[in-house]
């Protein structure tokens, strides 16, 4: 394992490199906001099936992080869901299986847009936490940032719909 830095960005966890952004070999690395959780564990919508089996089969990495997940965690009891004691067990068993689950840590937030959306702000962090090269996102303040961080080199943000396992994977910065 190594641990990479880019000169705008220090080093933030050990990477390996076979697994980098942009190396030979690794896949896609992503961050998927709580409405697309939602669709894919909870509401099974098939229209990001792609997405459900590229998770499925590890053609790509999705991270989450102990605040997002807890978010997570708190929106299943929402009383509008389809979340019951007897299913709700299940849906959490495979949010926690296929999505990487990373500590709090300190971010340098360096050149990282601001979100509108306070709540929101942690995806991007750890967005850039993990290193992803795409967040999946259908929040409208998130996606709006979409431009500035594709800009400054740290990674894309796409809505699930334009999501693609094939695309996003050139090293940005």
């Amino acid at each position: 394992m190594t641990t990479l830095a880019t000169p705008s960005l220090p080093a933030l966890l050990p990477i390996d490199p076979i697994a980098s952004p942009g190396a030979p070999g690794g896949c896609q690395r992503l961050v998927l906001d709580t409405n697309v959780c939602l669709d894919l564990f909870v509401f099974r919508d098939p229209r990001w099936a792609a997405l459900q089996q590229a998770l499925e089969q590890g053609r790509v990495e999705a991270y989450t992080r102990e605040d997002c997940r807890n978010e997570w965690l708190a929106v299943l009891d929402y009383p509008h869901l389809p979340v019951t004691p007897e299913n709700k067990p299940a849906i959490c068993a495979e949010f926690d299986r296929l999505l990487h689950c990373l500590p709090l840590a300190e971010v340098n937030r360096f050149g990282l847009p601001l979100c509108t959306d306070r709540d929101d702000q942690k995806f991007l962090e750890l967005a850039l936490q993990c290193r992803a090269h795409v967040l999946v996102s259908k929040d409208k303040a998130v996606l709006k940032l979409g431009k500035r961080t594709l800009k400054r080199g740290l990674f894309a943000i796409v809505p699930p719909q334009h999501w693609r396992v094939d695309a996003f994977m050139e090293p940005l910065a």
